[in-house]
């Protein structure tokens, strides 16, 4: 249970790291658009990706 929880946040972070590394300005940009975007949007987009991720670790295991 632990060792899959210790590669699952692993693989989030070679996620995350993969825009830094390989598109650093666009990455820069990026962030600064999201800065503009309201809570509330924010929250929504964060809703819909939790039950995507949460749809799809359903339908894999």
């Amino acid at each position: 249970m632990w060792s899959d929880l210790v590669g699952a946040l692993a693989l989030v972070m070679v996620i995350e790291g993969l825009m830094p590394f390989l598109a650093p300005e666009r990455w820069r940009e990026w962030l600064l658009q999201i800065v503009t975007i309201d809570g509330r949007t924010l929250r929504v987009f964060g809703g819909v990706m939790i039950a995507i991720g949460l749809f799809l670790l359903n339908w894999v295991n």
